[in-house]
């Protein structure tokens, strides 16, 4: 048993992959959404009106095997 709570949680990374000028997220990482794993990927970004936010995205975990570079978890 873990000793906190992660269901209904999640993680984001530094994206060790991350290259200048690619479009790869910034962030990388999983969250347990009541009881199932999922993908995140998250980008940094600026409003127009120079508000930085985060851009989100949610996806079905990859294989344990899948060669995928841009989500790499």
């Amino acid at each position: 048993m873990p000793e906190y709570e992660t269901e209904n949680r999640g993680v984001l990374f530094p994206n060790r992959y991350k290259e200048e000028g690619d479009n790869k997220p910034d962030y990388t990482g999983n969250v347990d959404v009541q009881g199932e794993q999922w993908r995140l990927a998250a980008w940094d970004n600026t409003s127009a009106k120079g508000n930085r936010y985060l851009s989100i995205a949610v996806s079905e975990p990859k294989d344990k095997g899948s060669d995928d570079t841009d989500v790499p978890f």
